[in-house]
């Protein structure tokens, strides 16, 4: 008999194969530039509420996935201090809003390796041993080791949290999917800019009978655990 958590549009994993040593808990740029005072979401001029309102969340299935011993991978988005791996219309684009990325702000220089707003919030730091993905761009798996280091630990659950819903989570949910990977989005561990782009993003994830995968909410996939 298979392990199964409650979630929609189908019961997931569609297998019944849910183990701490298949299963890893993804929490996606759950960094001070996305979520902190004067970080770059914030600088943006957006209500940091929204994208801080996944980590009270986020944190619980994190107690929960560590006390079982599943995998736990974070990731950070952020650029080289010389901005090599930054493209050009992506810096114009975030300058023409207000927060030019490379670019001097309240937590160092917006989105850059090393500075204060790229690093991962205090209150879900990663322990030892847990892998870190910096990653140059939206998705996870585009200029990253992260599928190299699921397939070489045996993964073939991915569990989604972080920000934002509808860009870094959304994109590497839609990579994973295409490569063969069982995907599970927590909708409360996840937050927008815009809580209709949170919405419609979920919404899609749903269609076509999970094109994407499934989606849970927090406790229901902490008690399929328990």
């Amino acid at each position: 008999m298979g392990k199964y958590v409650t979630a929609d549009p189908y019961p997931y994993p569609y297998n019944g194969d849910l183990r701490p040593e298949n299963t890893v808990f993804l929490i996606i740029d759950m960094q001070t530039d996305f979520c902190g005072k004067g970080g770059y979401v914030d600088k943006m001029g957006y209500d940091i509420s929204l994208t801080r309102a996944p980590i009270a969340p986020i944190l619980k299935v994190l107690t929960k996935a560590r006390n079982i011993g599943m995998h736990v991978f974070h990731t950070r988005e952020g650029h080289r201090p010389d901005l090599a791996d930054l493209p050009e219309n992506k810096r114009w684009r975030s300058r023409r809003i207000g927060a030019g990325i490379g670019d001097p702000g309240p937590c160092g220089k917006i989105l850059v390796r090393g500075e204060p707003g790229w690093d991962i919030i205090p209150e879900l730091a990663p322990k030892p041993g847990e892998p870190i993905i910096d990653k140059p761009g939206k998705g996870s798996f585009w200029a990253t080791d992260l599928d190299m280091l699921l397939r070489q630990r045996g993964i073939n659950n991915i569990v989604l949290a972080g920000i934002t819903t509808d860009v870094c989570v959304h994109t590497t949910m839609r990579e994973a999917n295409d490569r063969g990977f069982e995907c599970l989005l927590l909708e409360d561990c996840c937050g927008a800019t815009d809580y209709g782009n949170h919405q419609a993003a979920i919404k899609m994830v749903k269609m076509q009978g999970g094109v994407f995968g499934a989606v849970a909410k927090s406790d229901d996939f902490v008690d399929a655990l328990s």
